[in-house]
């Protein structure tokens, strides 16, 4: 005679058996069982993580640092540099945005950009507000430039009483600004308008203005490019060394950039850019 109570436990026993054997097949919560081309199964492994976008502020008006070219690509020094750059950090990706030079720093106070690539110095304005990277990537003197023909100005004190033209926010400004205090603002300062180089291409050409001050490599391409009939005078007013400039809160980045710059510099790579860009490798001290 069956026993009623065995009977029911039957079906039970089975359910649960059952039970049991789905949970041994089941997939893992973070990975998902898909069928191999061989007829196996393997692992997808989650997705990796989406690089970080980092927006490079730059500009449009500096001949052969950062510039449109006949086609209308950016192009130039800084602007080459920042995509090798790119090219070796995996975990970040680099996007350009492009402006008036005047408007770059407050573009990053104002965090609209990142990081500033466009030949900046290290002044002690700069410094308070933003954080500047430790590998330097040019090394330039900064000079007195006047028209061709004028043989009347040899150093920055012969600009005493004299108008000279240089952009709003940019170290040239910088450093007539510091003569000045010492000097009882001997110097008219101009300040460029939003033509840039060719605004001071054109006030310096037609004698509105009598100096700028600027590098000897700036100047060989305006006057092979513009013909701006310009030539560098007397010794250098500061030998300056140019970074990137990034937000206060960008150590992990400048750190990154430092990194990629050594290796850039180890390899040459760096030095090649300068020659092709600049016209000589201003990436060491003279």
């Amino acid at each position: 005679m069956i026993n009623n109570k065995t009977t029911k436990l039957v079906p039970a026993v089975l359910t649960a058996l059952l039970l049991l054997a789905g949970c041994g097949t089941a997939p893992a919560a973070k990975e998902t069982a898909a069928k191999d081309t061989d007829g196996g199964t393997k692992l997808e492994k989650p997705a990796a993580a989406a690089p970080k976008k980092v927006i490079i502020g730059t500009g449009t008006q500096f001949p052969n640092i950062c510039f449109l070219d006949d086609k209308g690509n950016l192009t130039g020094y800084d602007v080459e540099l920042v995509r090798e750059i790119d090219k070796r950090l995996a975990d970040y990706e680099f996007e350009f945005k492009t402006m008036d030079f005047s408007n770059l720093l407050l573009s990053l106070e104002t965090k609209k950009i990142d990081v500033i690539a466009h030949q900046m110095e290290v002044n002690e304005e700069r410094k308070a507000k933003f954080l500047f990277n430790d590998e330097a990537y040019n090394i330039f003197p900064n000079k007195v430039v006047v028209h061709k023909d004028r043989n009347d100005i040899q150093s920055i004190d012969d600009l005493k009483g004299k108008k000279v033209i240089v952009g709003a926010t940019s170290n040239a400004a910088v450093l007539l600004q510091e003569y000045n205090k010492k000097n009882n603002n001997a110097i008219q300062i101009v300040y460029s308008g939003s033509g840039g180089t060719n605004d001071v291409i054109a006030q310096l050409k037609a004698g509105r203005v009598d100096a700028t001050i600027s590098t000897q490599f700036a100047i060989d391409q305006r006057n092979k490019t513009a013909d701006a009939q310009q030539k560098t005078v007397g010794p250098a007013i500061s030998n300056s060394k140019v970074f990137f400039i990034l937000q206060k809160d960008g150590t992990e980045l400048k750190t990154k950039i430092d990194e990629a710059l050594k290796e850039i510099k180890k390899d040459g790579t760096l030095g090649k850019l300068s020659t092709q860009w600049l016209g000589a490798d201003y990436t060491v001290s003279e």
